[in-house]
């Protein structure tokens, strides 16, 4: 992210880190794995979080990097009451297609915002041990935060450990996926 982050943008440099992430998926015949995944996309809200050019609809040119549109653009405010309500109600909406209970999950969150991902485990009845949290080291790295969060708790799982990860993005996008963990650490 740093390669788009303004610097001189206090309303977004502080937020996001660079992080990178990978998870391995295999064949099973067994239940284990991705059971269930729920994705949305709303455009309407691209206007609040985006970046105005480097893309295919505005590609870069000598104007829009001296105009200084390759940055990420954030409104605050309606990114998170957004970011807020859809993360809750997918996570949520996961837990009860599959009649998980709270006691039964773990929350693997977008790491975008502290209180973000402190009222989607609210909204999930999760206690704050069954979230795993790491933004106060990495802060938000976008699509890295689920892997490095998945790293970084592997050793708390166990095989058949229920995980509902969930995130939201730019555009806006959001969704959740079920994941039924396949193996005790080592």
């Amino acid at each position: 992210m740093s390669s788009i982050v303004d610097y001189t943008d206090r309303a977004t440099c502080p937020i996001f880190g660079d992080g990178a992430g990978a998870i391995l998926l295999e064949p099973t015949t067994e239940e284990f794995g991705v059971m269930d995944a729920i994705m949305h996309v709303d455009g309407a809200g691209r206007k609040h979080l985006h970046q105005v050019a480097g893309g295919s609809v505005k590609p870069p040119t000598h104007e829009t990097i001296d105009a200084r549109e390759h940055y990420i653009y954030q409104e605050g405010q309606p990114v998170f009451k957004a970011a807020v309500m859809h993360m809750a109600d997918v996570s949520v909406e996961m837990m009860q297609r599959h009649h998980l209970k709270a006691e039964d999950v773990w929350l693997v969150p977008h790491q975008a915002n502290m209180r973000i991902i402190e009222a989607t485990a609210h909204r999930m009845n999760l206690s704050k041990e069954r979230v795993m949290i790491n933004i106060q080291r990495y802060g938000n790295t976008t699509s890295a935060t689920l892997p490095l969060c998945l790293f970084e708790w592997e050793n708390q799982l166990k095989k058949g450990d229920n995980l509902i990860l969930a995130t939201f993005g730019a555009g806006f996008t959001w969704g959740a996926v079920y994941l039924k963990w396949a193996y005790d650490p080592q």
